[in-house]
């Protein structure tokens, strides 16, 4: 094991966002910036800029990495870049009011069906579905997540169809 694999996630976590210059073995090179590093294998994914805006992703294995050098820090533009990498496509970015009224709508919408709703969390964020099923922002079927398969995909397609009906 080497010493890049003896480091905790905590010590990995240091390294996220930052452009880094990583020499595995046999004495390759890679340069780019770190997305994240998997806990249990010790890889690093890296995300290179090319001039064409278009993202070259790479992983270095963990047993491969032999030393890591961090060049530079990121900003706050360099981050939001980072982590819309993997954003999907069409994920649109709500404001607050709107993520407000959106949670709103759909829970009255679910009470007038007699479905059982109600809000939790801090801030009263995440729906609750009949104690068995949260449903988050941006409330969409995706957001949906229960354990029970059954609930899980019925109420995504009462989701969706109150979603295509709202357009």
């Amino acid at each position: 094991m080497n010493d890049w694999q003896k480091k905790s996630p905590l010590d990995w976590e240091t390294y996220v966002d930052k452009l880094v210059k990583v020499v595995a073995i046999e004495k390759h090179e890679c340069e780019g910036w770190v997305l994240t590093v998997d806990p249990v294998s010790a890889s690093i994914v890296l995300a290179a800029f090319q001039e064409n805006e278009k993202v070259s992703i790479s992983v270095v294995m963990g047993h491969a990495v032999q030393e890591v050098e961090i060049l530079k820090e990121g900003d706050s533009e360099m981050k939001q870049r980072l982590s819309r990498i993997f954003a999907p496509k069409e994920s649109k970015a709500y404001s607050p009011e709107e993520l407000e009224k959106r949670k709103n709508d759909l829970k009255t919408w679910l009470e007038t069906n007699h479905i059982p709703v109600t809000e939790q969390g801090e801030l009263g964020r995440t729906l609750c579905v009949a104690r068995v099923l949260t449903i988050d922002p941006p409330y969409g079927p995706e957001q949906c997540s229960s354990s029970n398969e059954i609930i899980l995909s019925r109420v995504q397609g009462l989701v969706q169809g109150y979603l295509e009906k709202q357009q």
